[in-house]
């Protein structure tokens, strides 16, 4: 496997790359950036004249990650050229199905199922249920094939987000890059860090993933009330305050990110399914558990390849991580090479949503609030 990672911004242009140039031989370019430059012809068309053999997908997002540099406003392209293992790309949009589960099933059969090892989905990051996208996918992927990920993002303002393969590029869209052959080894991992407030609370009404009420009572106006003098900045101030979600039977609780809020119906809208019944609690940042959830990330990720050494880790961390750690933003990405090591090429980017097993031994699940952490290692 071979890597070459480039970086687009406004004071310098396109900065020389890390690595051999790549050329015709790459199959794959990952191009993460602002949503402004994503929105634009220029950097597709660049990417694909730089790289001919290439399929070149991507999104926008709330920040992009470099090595261990977390960048604003720029373009980071990061072309792979595998040995043994081929791609295949599959696309839909969100408006040709009555639910994101549907659109997920068929997003998975889009991809040829023989010889499938592991799936990289990138989806809109405001139109979609995330909950429902992996479901649907998960139910349709081969036995053992599992899917990592995330939603694209719109840096804090929550506007507009967009995904697009080989610059096609658009709202409401779910791309899955399809990776094929024996030989390729993916590890992977997701954790948090924040810590626990305030009573439990359940959650009594609700449809999909929108809330209205917690023990009976406005979710809105709960909200509003432990976030006090950040109320006013809502949707984006939610950030700063997830919800924990846990089923009554014991399953490990997930983290769920405010997308939206609707006064008129005193309801939030999250990234993923926030179902009747659940026990959600508010959650608040504790600094050194966040960088210690990317440090765990890192490390279940590199575990999974099993004795290989990454080549290639692809980081997605949540906006509301960036948005607490803010100077402090680095480290994190920064305990992920501590842990990996010097090796492999880091990309990715900060998203509104992460899609991830916790670990190899668990079912894929949407995350919000997360570091997730994909390896990839190609023997010879």
């Amino acid at each position: 496997m071979d890597i070459e990672q480039t970086t687009w911004t406004a004071p310098g242009g396109w900065q020389p790359a890390a690595g051999q140039p790549l050329g015709g031989a790459a199959q794959l370019v990952l191009l993460f950036g602002s949503r402004e430059l994503l929105d634009q012809a220029q950097c597709w068309n660049e990417a694909r004249g730089r790289y001919p053999g290439a399929r070149v997908v991507g999104c926008s997002t709330a920040g992009e990650i470099a090595g261990t540099r977390v960048l604003d406003d720029s373009v980071v392209a990061t072309a792979v050229a595998f040995a043994h293992t081929q791609v295949r790309v599959g696309r839909v949009s969100l408006s040709e199905f009555g639910c994101s589960e549907e659109a997920g099933r068929a997003l998975a059969r889009s991809l040829e199922p023989a010889g499938l090892v592991h799936v990289l989905v990138l989806s809109d990051g405001l139109h979609v249920n995330g909950t429902e996208l992996v479901k649907g996918l998960s139910e349709q992927l081969p036995h053992g094939v599992a899917a990592t990920g995330g939603l694209s993002g719109d840096g804090s303002r929550f506007e507009r987000t967009l995904v697009g393969v080989d610059g096609d590029v658009a709202e409401g869209i779910v791309v899955a890059v399809g990776f094929y052959g024996p030989r390729l080894r993916v590890g992977y991992g997701s954790l948090g860090g924040w810590d626990p407030f305030g009573p439990e609370r359940v959650i009594t009404r609700s449809r999909g993933n929108v809330l209205f009420e917690m023990d009976g009572r406005s979710a809105l106006q709960l909200y509003k009330r432990y976030l006090g003098e950040h109320a006013a900045e809502l949707p984006a101030s939610g950030l700063l305050f997830p919800l924990s979600l846990r089923t009554p039977d014991g399953e490990a609780p997930v983290v769920r990110t405010i997308l939206a809020v609707d006064e008129a119906e005193q309801s939030l809208t999250f990234a993923g399914d926030v179902p009747e019944g659940a026990i959600a609690r508010l959650m608040k940042a504790n600094f050194e558990r966040l960088i210690d959830g990317a440090t765990g990330a890192a490390r279940t990720s590199g575990d999974g390849i099993r004795g290989g050494t990454a080549q290639l880790a692809l980081l997605i961390s949540c906006v509301g991580r960036k948005l607490i750690l803010k100077q402090r933003t680095e480290e994190e990405v920064e305990s992920v090479r501590d842990v990996l090591g010097g090796g492999p090429v880091l990309a990715g980017f900060y998203s509104y949503g992460e899609i991830s097993p916790f670990s190899a031994s668990t079912r894929c699940e949407l995350h919000n609030q997360t570091m997730t952490v994909t390896t990839f290692f190609e023997a010879e």
